[in-house]
């Protein structure tokens, strides 16, 4: 059941974002953590990605408003059939869907989530910021602390920040479980509406979202968004 947005803005229960089961031979991460302040550890993690976020999220921005531009004046067709298969869409509103980026406070909200403030092992071994598993193992990847049974959980590495960042808006922009998410935002700018279409991005489902908008309430991510 989707959260009413009223209920969505007055949520203030303070969150403690997640951070991985550690690995005894490999506590670089841990001790991160442990060595700074909350305040210090949100400082670094706003130096941290504030600016890749800024320059991917300008980047797209600028590229919707072009291609929307293009689409309504009826020139640049072979870019736009190009882009349509990039992000596996036949429609024009759904390309716009898809090349419209969301507001940074919710990206801010998610990594925040995801990467335990910029300490998680994942980010400091591999730049993941978001906890994006690998699928395949062409992928340059990390293995889990954590196995399921006796699979290996593996999770994608990245080369900088910026390429994350990139990598997860086009995940948002082609996954069948977002399409949701895709079509609120094209609507609307409001991060308390959009990120009800991130039900699906965690395995506790409206938990999930319930938590991401407790994170932009009380570290007012929103003030990223003007």
């Amino acid at each position: 059941m989707k959260i009413p947005l009223a209920t969505c803005l007055l949520m203030s229960t303070i969150v403690t974002a997640e951070v991985e089961e550690t690995v005894p031979s490999q506590n670089t991460y841990k001790d991160i953590s442990k060595s700074m302040s909350v305040s210090v550890k949100k400082r670094r993690f706003l130096n941290l990605m504030l600016p890749p976020i800024n320059r991917v999220h300008k980047e797209l921005q600028e590229q919707f408003i072009q291609i929307k531009n293009d689409i309504l004046a009826g020139v640049n067709k072979k870019e736009i059939q190009k882009l349509k298969k990039i992000y596996k869409v036949e429609s024009d509103e759904d390309l716009l869907y898809a090349l419209k980026p969301h507001p940074k406070s919710i990206v801010l909200a998610q990594a925040a989530i995801e990467s335990a403030w910029a300490t998680s092992r994942f980010f400091i071994q591999a730049n993941n910021v978001f906890g994006v598993w690998s699928t395949h193992p062409s992928q340059n990847r990390l293995a889990a602390a954590q196995k399921r049974g006796d699979r290996t959980i593996w999770v994608r590495k990245y080369y900088s920040l910026e390429e994350a960042v990139r990598e997860y808006y086009k995940m948002i922009a082609r996954g069948d479980s977002y399409f949701d998410l895709r079509m609120y935002r094209y609507n609307s700018d409001d991060p308390c509406l959009i990120i009800q279409g991130l039900d699906k991005y965690s395995e506790r489902g409206y938990e999930y979202v319930n938590i991401i908008s407790t994170v932009i309430r009380h570290n007012n991510f929103t003030k990223y968004d003007k």
